[in-house]
């Protein structure tokens, strides 16, 4: 604007400038040219009157004189009669001429011309005698443009005085408008004091402005309430553009790509993150269409969802979502295992009993052998009963929902009972149990209490050695109990001790199925202890021995929603 304003100031006055020239040159041409007319009409009006008085004869003596004025006298047929400056015999006939026809028909007549060779200007005037011959004054000069042009260079210096002359004053007129619009309070519209031509303009601003504040209070509001729901996913959001430049994404995003929470704004995101199912997600939905895709990062599992973003017909970039579905996978994992597991130690009883069964059917058995059989038979059934109760009542701990009547509860006086009714499998295996610590009272559900000791020292007899030992100790510390089951068995190899909680899980398969069991007793510990919200230790070295320690916080009362007993560590 500034420039454009000095720029009109300057071209306007030097526009003025030139037309001031060329007029000045115009007028300065015609006040010449009619000074060179009238000057040849005074000579000739007073030649005119001489010869009225001295007669024609006295402009004998005019001739040969070097004057600026030419004379010459013409007879009514145009003969040259006289002329000062050259010989009349010798001239062409004027009768011809202008000026000669205006003076014998109006008394006087005038004429000027141009020589084209010499560029000289030669003006005429005749009037016509009482006799009848016509007197012609006349008078050469050089070029009168001539005369203009000779006065240029002034003219043109003057053209440049006026120019800088202009530009300095251009620029500080434009600087005098310029500055107020450039100081306009455009917070406060109205409150500018400036040319009254302003004033729609600054009404239309301040109505624009408060339009664009409330649309900006607006976004930024939309823009608080998107970051805080996206910062506290899980999943990870990311939002991209049509060039996969990214707009916008969560901490946990961040966190997938690079395990950091750097803000990525403004990257293309495969610069980030070239994981071939994110490529083949993004380039799907940047043609437009959904996509999915499966993501193996860090040791977790992720499941990526593309969607592209139409904005009013035309395809504006893409939102991808990020599952992390680790812990379905798992439990999906586990719930094969499971079935299948379940499937098989359940089959196995049952094909024992069905052959059992089926033999003595087809009286393929001694009568002597008969009670061996029913007793294999009683055997499998009653192993058969132990493993659905343990599967009922893992079923029953899964439950979330589930409530165990819960009582002030001796842990030391329960584990001491509990050991007596292990007391003879201990005294079968040939190792010796024993409880000790001090009492340790405990508001909880006594029958998980008992399941948890009761398998801690099952599985502490059954995987002992002969000769070996079991202490069962209870101890009250500020803020927790402590129950503690250690044994000098085969202990369990580093390898298993991450997995020895899970069902059915056994590190010897062929040394279980010579000591029983259901597969199950440690894990109904793991979620008997999670229904308390206590805590589960491991100690164990292979041949040494293991040693598993129970912490259950001090509360009066256990929480109104215990943690779901189902999940798995």
């Amino acid at each position: 604007m500034r420039k454009t304003i000095f720029r009109s100031f300057f071209t306007l006055s030097l526009l003025a400038a030139f037309l001031t020239a060329g007029l000045i040159g115009t007028v300065f041409y015609f006040e010449l040219y009619n000074e060179q007319k009238d000057g040849v009409r005074q000579v000739a009006l007073y030649l005119e009157t001489e010869v009225s008085i001295s007669g024609e004869d006295n402009l004998s003596s005019l001739a040969g004189a070097s004057d600026e004025y030419r004379v010459t006298l013409i007879a009514q047929d145009g003969t040259v009669l006289f002329d000062n400056y050259a010989d009349p015999a010798a001239m062409e006939n004027h009768l011809s001429r202008p000026e000669v026809q205006g003076a014998l028909t109006s008394g006087s007549g005038e004429a000027s011309r141009v020589s084209a060779t010499m560029g000289a200007h030669t003006f005429y005037h005749a009037v016509l005698l009482d006799d009848g011959n016509i007197l012609r004054v006349s008078r050469t000069t050089d070029s009168l443009w001539r005369a203009v042009y000779g006065c240029m260079p002034w003219m043109l210096l003057a053209v440049t005085a006026v120019g800088i002359i202009s530009a300095v004053v251009a620029r500080s007129r434009t600087r005098t408008i310029v500055e107020p619009i450039n100081n306009l309070q455009l917070d406060e519209p109205l409150d500018n004091n400036v040319y009254e031509e302003l004033s729609p303009l600054l009404l239309r601003m301040e109505q624009q402005y408060r339009q664009i504040n409330a649309t900006i209070t607006e976004l930024r509001r939309h823009q608080d309430e998107f970051a805080a729901i996206t910062a506290h996913m899980r999943e990870g959001l990311v939002v991209v553009n049509q060039r996969g430049t990214i707009l916008s994404l969560n901490e946990s995003a961040a966190l997938l790509f690079d395990g950091t929470d750097q803000n990525y704004v403004g990257e293309y995101i495969l610069s980030l993150n070239r994981s071939i199912p994110i490529q083949q997600v993004l380039n799907q939905a940047l043609t437009g269409k959904p996509a999915e895709a499966a993501l193996t990062k860090n040791g977790g599992e992720y499941q990526i969802i593309a969607s592209p973003v139409i904005s009013n017909g035309q395809l504006g970039g893409a939102v991808l979502l990020m599952l992390d579905v680790t812990e379905r996978m798992a439990a999906e994992q586990m719930r094969k295992e499971f079935t299948a597991n379940v499937s098989h130690e359940l089959k196995t009883p049952l094909q024992s009993i069905s052959g059992y069964a089926e033999i003595m059917q087809n009286g393929l058995v001694k009568k002597e052998d008969m009670p061996r059989f029913i007793q294999q038979i009683y055997q499998e059934s009653q192993r058969l009963i132990a493993l659905v109760e343990d599967i009922l009542r893992l079923s029953r701990l899964d439950e979330s929902s589930s409530d165990f009547e819960r009582e002030d509860v001796d842990l030391l006086l329960l584990a001491r009972e509990t050991a007596e009714r292990l007391m003879p499998i201990a005294e079968r295996q040939q190792v010796s149990l024993s409880v000790s610590g001090e009492a340790s009272i405990l508001y909880a559900a006594p029958q998980l209490l008992s399941e948890i000791i009761y398998n801690l020292c099952d599985n502490a007899i059954k995987y002992n050695r002969p000769g070996g030992r079991v202490d069962v100790t209870v101890r009250r510390k500020k803020d927790e109990i402590l129950l503690t089951v250690s044994d000098t068995g085969i202990g369990i190899p580093k390898e298993h001790q991450r997995r020895i909680f899970e069902r059915f899980y056994r590190v010897d398969k062929s040394h279980s199925k010579e000591t029983g069991g259901t597969g199950l007793g440690l894990s109904i510990v793991k979620h008997a202890a999670l229904y308390h919200n206590a805590a589960i230790e491991l100690d164990s070295k292979d041949g040494v021995g293991t040693k598993l320690s129970v912490r259950f916080p001090v509360k009066k009362a256990l929480p109104d929603q215990p943690e779901k007993a189902g999940q798995e560590r």
